[in-house]
């Protein structure tokens, strides 16, 4: 039986896999798409780490726990009584599951739709060839049979899994990552969580509202260096009185897993040796490319040092037709980064011109309160000698934001201080994840601060915050 051939096949159905395989099947070229990915139930699903053990499962988890904490904390507030509030962390479970097969599903039936072939297995490059790239198919489940396709483009998206640290040895049980930390079946009384990143955060939040003492080692000396500084400082401020203890410039020495503890063992950032004992450890360090098992050096491609695949502006590697998206390339390991990447090589395969603005990728954080920026930083305009003008308004002055129970935090608008170009925006507080979205569009158009200031915003809404800060970069916020 000769080999199946395809003009273009993705070896990945994450984000940004599954997203360009969509675009491609758009554009009308012919599809197929490789992924082994098999859930808890023992059935091959689409979509990845985000939708499976990331994005989708965490953020389910993340309103429940909010919900729990809404109702044992703040309904009282609103003259609302309540009592004997408790938490079924089996139904919560289900019900994060249920939401994961939903999404997981959805894409199923966008493959048929986009007559895209699913490739059920492990995909491996063979050899390039007169047609293209062979690559062979693995099955991961006996049922399926192992089988060799030709691919005229190849678009590379197999994402990333999270990074481990020696001596730290993952079971998912008492020592978790990010996945096991999504399925513990009852909430620990105490929690470790080494790394105050995005994805240490969401997670020591979650269990934190469901009511375990959580503590959070990180190595960096500043807290969340990536965002502003102005942000950074607010963060850490709300998430102490919420009750997650963040240590920075720690130095984690030995970690001892026992019967039904681990103890951990650092050095904290005046010098002092410390020792936590916790229940549950989080490692939560970073990620990495998942490159090592493509046989990539069938085909003469190479990754960098870190396991990164090297590309251009456009997302191709050195090989001609071959592309690679997302958490396997340069810049930041974010879902709607390798969306648009993914839509982005489909329509070069096409012949059209696409551009991605990599300044304009916004970023968040799905705490409360809630932390979203695009663009640069103080820091990193102060940095380049860039002279610009700050305008920052409260949420605490919203009466949208009052009303929802949520006042804290602020919206910051950089602009160039000649030109008024806005050069970044920061927002910490209710629903930034959302507000966001505006200064992205902003900043793609190349917008001035007086654009934002100038526009009707309804009222009363969280988006009056984003106005009010951009009025204020000229001094003029008319509620300050």
């Amino acid at each position: 039986m000769a080999n199946k051939e395809f003009d273009v096949v993705v070896i990945g159905a994450g984000p940004g896999g599954y997203i360009a395989a969509i675009r491609a099947a758009q554009l009308g070229f012919s599809v197929a798409c490789v992924e082994k990915w098999i859930n808890p139930a023992k059935k091959m699903v689409l979509g990845g780490t985000c939708l499976n053990v990331g994005c989708i499962p965490s953020k389910a988890l993340l309103a429940s726990s909010e919900e729990f904490e809404k109702v044992g904390h703040h309904l009282a507030d609103h003259g609302i009584t309540t009592s004997d509030v408790k938490i079924d962390i089996a139904k919560m479970l289900e019900r994060k599951q249920k939401i994961v097969d939903k999404m997981t599903g959805g894409i199923e039936y966008l493959f048929k739709k986009n007559k895209i072939t699913w490739l059920k297995g492990e995909g491996t490059f063979v050899a390039k060839s007169d047609g293209g790239y062979q690559i062979d198919v693995k099955p991961v489940q006996e049922a399926d049979k192992p089988e060799t396709v030709t691919a005229k483009n190849v678009i590379i998206a197999t994402g990333s899994k999270a990074r481990h640290l020696p001596g730290m040895p993952v079971d998912n049980k008492l020592i978790s990552d990010n996945e096991g930390a999504l399925s513990f079946d009852t909430v620990p009384k105490k929690l470790g969580v080494i790394g105050a990143g995005v994805i240490g955060l969401e997670l020591g939040s979650v269990w934190r509202r469901l009511g375990s003492e959580v503590t959070v080692l990180e190595a960096m000396p500043e807290f969340l260096a990536a965002a502003d500084a102005g942000v950074a400082k607010e963060a850490i401020k709300q998430f102490g009185k919420q009750g997650l203890n963040i240590n920075v410039g720690v130095k984690v020495g030995e970690v001892k897993a026992g019967k039904n503890n681990v103890t951990v063992n650092y050095t904290d950032k005046d010098g002092k040796e410390q020792v936590l004992d916790v229940d549950r450890l989080i490692v939560s360090v970073g990620r990495v490319p998942n490159t090592d098992n493509l046989g990539l050096g069938n085909i003469g491609l190479a990754t960098d040092e870190r396991g990164f695949i090297p590309v251009d502006d456009h997302c191709r590697t050195k090989l001609p037709n071959v592309y690679a998206i997302g958490d396997v390339v340069r810049g930041p390991m974010l879902a709607h980064k390798a969306e648009d990447e993914g839509v982005l090589v489909a329509e070069v395969i096409a012949g059209q011109k696409p551009h991605i603005d990599y300044n304009c990728i916004p970023w968040v954080i799905y705490t409360s309160p809630e932390i979203a920026w695009v663009g640069k930083t103080e820091q990193q305009l102060k940095a380049e000698g860039r002279e610009f003008k700050p305008g920052q308004f409260p949420f605490a002055a919203n009466g949208r934001a009052l009303g929802m129970g949520s006042s804290d935090g602020f919206v910051k608008v950089l602009a160039d201080a000649k030109t008024d170009e806005i050069l970044g925006v920061h927002v910490i507080g209710l629903n930034a994840s959302d507000l966001i979205a505006e200064a992205v569009v902003a900043m793609e158009f190349k917008a001035a601060s007086e654009d934002i200031g100038r526009i009707c915003h309804p009222h009363p809404s969280l988006s009056e915050v984003m106005r009010e800060a951009a009025l204020d970069v000229e001094k003029r916020a008319l509620n300050k």
